[in-house]
Parts: C-alpha cells; structure tokens; sequence
C-alpha cells in the first residue's frame, strides 16, 4: 500500500485549522476514509507562554458577572478564545493517504482535490510521496504526534 503525505502549514491561524479539520473529518465519514485518510496536527508553542496565561485572566473575571444561562455559554465559547491564546504558535497538518494498489486513481483523485479546497488553499500545500528522500523523516515524525 502506497502512503502519501500531504503537508500544510497554517501559520497561528486557529480557524482555518479548525475548518481544515473539519472538513477532513467529514469526508472521512462521508467516503468511508476511516483507514485511507489520516491527519494529526503538530502545534509549536510560542515562546512567551506568561503573556498567553495572563489574557484569559480579565475573561474569566468577566464572566463570573453574567447570569447563570449566558454563564454556561460563555464558559465553552471562554475554552475556544483560551485555546488560540495558549497554542499561539504556527500549526501544521500532516495528512497521510494510504491506499492500496488498484486504488491509484481514487488516491490521485484525492491528491488533487485537498490541497484545492479553501481552508488548505492558503496553507502552502507540500506533497512528500514514498520514493522522495524527505519521506523518511515525515513518516517519523506523523508516527510520534499524537
């Protein structure tokens, strides 16, 4: 079975990263990729991490004031604006495609189709296949993210 990588980086925006994710995950669903299509996301932390702790601070103390059933709403949507704030860093996907032999056209189908799709447009799309020399390096490194 031929492996392929697809490689974007993302730079700190959480959004598109999300979207990307997203989008991944329903065609995994959608075309039954449980197995084909594999991502995992590596985040570099930035390197002031006491500035990131001290921006949710004043927030939390914001929402205490706020009545019970806004205080519920706030707290998840407090999670998300927390997140972006702690893994400020550039993120990078790593999308592995695995398809076996006689599935070369469907594989081709999908290399084509990702990195055209708008949340991986702008994320400077980079194609690693199993004969290039880097291939070796990105295979131990999609193998130690979580």
């Amino acid at each position: 079975m031929a492996q392929t990588y697809l490689l974007f980086d993302f730079g700190p925006d959480e959004d598109k990263v999300q979207q990307a994710r997203h989008k991944l995950e329903n065609w995994k669903q959608a075309f039954r990729l449980d197995k084909k299509l594999q991502y995992k996301l590596e985040r570099e932390q930035s390197p002031e991490p006491v500035a990131a702790e001290a921006a949710p601070t004043p927030a939390a103390k914001a929402e205490k004031s706020k009545s019970a059933k806004t205080k519920s709403k706030s707290k998840t949507g407090s999670a998300k604006s927390a997140e972006p704030a702690e893994n400020s860093g550039p993120v990078k996907l790593l999308v592995r495609l695995y398809f076996s032999g006689h599935e070369k056209l469907s594989e081709q189908r999908w290399i084509d189709r990702i990195p055209t799709e708008e949340p991986f447009k702008s994320a400077s799309p980079r194609l690693v296949r199993e004969n290039e020399p880097e291939f070796a390096e990105i295979l131990k490194q999609f193998d130690t993210l979580e």
